[in-house]
């Protein structure tokens, strides 16, 4: 009503088993941000980035720097 946002609350993940990780298809450039498990390597899809909003979006929701996050093909 008179144009306040609702602070976005971040959400834990664990840093010591799993790390922050976007999947890009090298066909179509579809980009898809989770966590990978260190140990497993099973990846975890929270959101598709469509563009540097949605990217930024997930780096403030869940707390990660850009130099955190490893792309992977």
């Amino acid at each position: 009503m008179f144009g306040f946002k609702k602070k976005q609350q971040v959400e834990p993940y664990d840093k010591s088993s799993t790390k922050p990780v976007i999947r890009a298809s090298i066909c179509t450039g579809e980009k898809v941000a989770g966590f990978k498990e260190i140990q497993t390597g099973k990846f975890h899809d929270i959101m598709v980035i469509k563009n540097d909003g949605d990217l930024q979006t997930f780096m403030q929701k869940y707390d990660v720097a850009k130099e955190d996050i490893v792309k992977e093909y």
